[in-house]
């Protein structure tokens, strides 16, 4: 009966078959049917994701924290801790308004003695430039001493920089004199000018805090690296030509700036009756103090060398003129320097002058060129050591030495990049070189400057000529030309302007190049990155702050890059963001709790089309700081012209086999070591 069965209803037949998987097809359906409902509703949930995200942040809330970031940002930890006192609440408040109160904890004995060598030498180079920059700006010499003394003192409790030398310099002397005048005539009343001066201070110290307080450093770097240089080099050559009327005690010259007006006041005045004694005496010892920078140069023990130079210069010439009185045979001699500390200068400052507008807007240009000056001089001598210098920090400090300085008779001060290789090269260890220096300058003031009175002005054309060569660097423009050929236009606008026009139109010049790539990147400079974090349930990988659903990878910090283009306005500011999240986060996650430790940075470019030399400079910048926490870069999806100057710029190389087509590659391989990289 059995095997009937079998016959009438063989395994093998349909029907058996389709009574057999009947069952499995119905539940085979229903779990289709069931991952299609869940995946419509992980479609639909994710959507609502996007569709309602938290709130942003309001701008009063984004300037209170640039306040609370910038001015405290040791704090915030302390605010947030129950058990934490309010002594140390208060220590804490202190060191990162004075970062002197940090470092000087572990100041020692050997450091203090680098120091005051370091400043004494650096006070010796620093007298005679203070005196001739300030004649460059159109005021009496002990101006000059006097910027000397209050804002370095100001600098080195506030500022963050170890090398950097703080006074008078070259470049703001020109800008200031050549934009002043045009409201004020120096010649026929001096003391109007001198107020004018000591009003642009404020308002110049007054623009730098407000730079630093509201983090808004990236206004800086819209002068780029490629317009600085440029602008740099042009107005080294204007100040060199206008030294001529010191070189040649020329009386009646022009006081325009650009090269064919300075070359045809001086033509015309050399057809007159001029005294050759003054030439003789200012170029002998211009040719000392570029021999003894050339031997300097060759011999590095020997780096003290021109550094007193300019010092026994005017030594020498001063004894000279004394004692074979030559200034009654037609050497002219600054005669009469008022001596003593600095004077109170607050009742000349001058806000109700008609120019006040005026004033205001060369304050800014003032403030914009001497932050860039400091801030590319402590940057680039942190780098050489291996530390961080805060650049909102630097604004602040710099803004309140210069307030500080207009009232107490100083005109702008910044970082010189002449004394600070100097200090530097003497081996400075802090910024307490900055404190002997201003310390031996009160010294001059106090007892020397009455013999100074057979200074021969020509010495002091010699002094600022042979301070130029620095600020003419042939291989960075070169780099320029070889890297970004627009870079190198808004290099040479800056240059043929400051040299054929004025200052003011050289600035102009480089701006107008750089200014049509402002309304593509402004909106992409704050902020400039984001934390990225995987979705749970898929690979894609998005803003933490924008999806707080979204899980961080603890080992792997994940950063993408939101410009378009990483440029001078906006790589620092990236910088500093990314070792921000890779220093201190050891960050918290995204609810507060807990630390860890990255190995690894990655950087996202999927959304970076184009990067200039700054830009290049930064990435540089940011591996070799990583590499010193510990820590490694890898970047994904270049994109075309992205990789390709990267190749240029021998950067890719260095990065080894950190570069990856995707986030989730790269993750992948930071998590396994066993899958290759690109």
């Amino acid at each position: 009966m059995s095997s009937e069965r079998e016959q009438e209803n063989p395994p093998s037949s349909p029907k058996h078959f389709n009574q057999t998987m009947a069952p499995l097809a119905i539940e085979s359906a229903t779990s289709a049917q069931e991952m299609l409902d869940l995946e419509k509703n992980g479609h639909a949930e994710r959507a609502q994701w996007v569709l309602n995200p938290p709130e942003p942040p309001s701008l009063w809330r984004e300037l209170k924290d640039c306040m609370r970031e910038t001015l405290l940002p040791q704090c915030s930890n302390f605010l947030s801790s129950r058990n934490q006192t309010g002594f140390k609440t208060v220590i804490s408040v202190l060191q990162a308004m004075f970062p002197i109160l940090t470092w000087s904890r572990n100041y020692k004995a050997t450091k203090f003695k680098n120091d005051v060598l370091a400043g004494l030498t650096l006070a010796s180079l620093c007298i005679p430039q203070g005196i001739g920059y300030a004649t460059l700006a159109k005021l009496d010499p002990q101006y000059g001493l006097y910027t000397s003394v209050i804002p370095p003192l100001i600098y080195a409790v506030m500022g963050t920089s170890r090398e950097i030398a703080i006074g008078p310099v070259a470049v703001v002397s020109l800008l200031l004199s050549s934009m002043i005048q045009k409201v004020q005539d120096p010649e026929s009343n001096p003391a109007a000018y001198r107020n004018l001066v000591l009003t642009t201070t404020f308002f110049a110290g007054i623009f730098q805090a407000s730079f630093g307080l509201f983090r808004l450093g990236f206004l800086v770097d819209f002068l780029s690296h490629a317009a600085i240089v440029g602008f740099m080099a042009g107005a080294a050559i204007v100040i060199g030509l206008q030294q001529l009327k010191g070189l040649l005690a020329i009386t009646h010259f022009t006081n325009k700036t650009d090269v064919i007006s300075v070359l045809k006041s001086t033509w015309i005045s050399v057809h007159h009756y001029w005294n050759p004694h003054n030439f003789i005496l200012g170029c002998s010892f211009l040719i000392f103090i570029l021999s003894a920078r050339f031997v300097g140069k060759r011999n590095k023990k020997l780096f003290w060398l021109p550094a007193i130079a300019p010092l026994v210069s005017v030594v020498l010439s001063t004894l000279i003129v004394f004692l074979t009185r030559a200034d009654n045979h037609g050497v002219k001699i600054i005669k009469h320097i008022h001596g003593g500390l600095n004077p109170s200068s607050v009742h000349l400052l001058e806000f109700n002058n008609p120019h006040i507008g005026q004033v205001a807007k060369i304050g800014v240009i003032v403030a914009i060129v001497a932050l860039t000056e400091a801030i590319a001089v402590g940057r680039s001598f942190a780098s050489v050591k291996g530390y961080h210098i805060d650049g909102n920090k630097e604004m602040i400090a710099m803004g309140i030495m210069n307030i500080a300085g207009s009232f107490s008779s100083c005109y702008v001060a910044t970082g010189s990049f002449s004394r600070s290789a100097v200090n530097f090269s003497a081996g400075c260890e802090t910024a307490v070189s900055n404190i002997v220096m201003a310390i031996t300058v009160i010294i001059c003031l106090e007892f020397f400057t009455k013999l100074l009175y057979f200074t021969p002005v020509a010495i002091l054309a010699s002094v600022i000529i042979s301070a130029l060569p620095g600020l003419i660097d042939l291989n960075e423009i070169y780099n320029i030309w070889k890297v970004d050929k627009l870079d190198f236009l808004a290099c040479i606008g800056a240059f043929f302007g400051v040299l054929f026009a004025s200052v003011e139109i050289g600035l102009l010049a480089a701006l107008q190049v750089t200014i049509s790539f402002v309304k593509i990147i402004i909106v992409s400079i704050r902020p400039g990155t984001e934390i990225l974090g995987r979705l749970p349930g898929t690979d894609t990988f998005c803003d933490v702050d924008q999806y707080p659903m979204a899980i961080k990878t603890p080992p792997v910090l994940i950063i993408r890059i939101k410009s378009g283009f990483l440029c001078f306005a906006n790589a620092n500011f990236v910088k500093e963001n990314i070792m921000k999240w890779a220093t201190e986060g050891e960050a918290k996650d995204t609810k507060g709790i807990g630390k860890r430790t990255f190995q690894l940075v990655i950087l996202d470019m999927s959304n970076l089309t184009n990067i200039d030399i700054a830009g290049i400079a930064c990435l540089e910048e940011l591996r070799k700081n990583l590499v010193s926490n510990g820590m490694e870069l890898a970047i994904t999806n270049p994109r075309w012209q992205v990789i390709h100057k990267l190749k240029l710029a021998n950067f890719v190389g260095k990065l080894g086999e950190k570069i990856y087509l995707s986030v989730g590659e790269a993750v992948d391989a930071c998590l396994n070591p066993k899958i290759a990289a690109i």
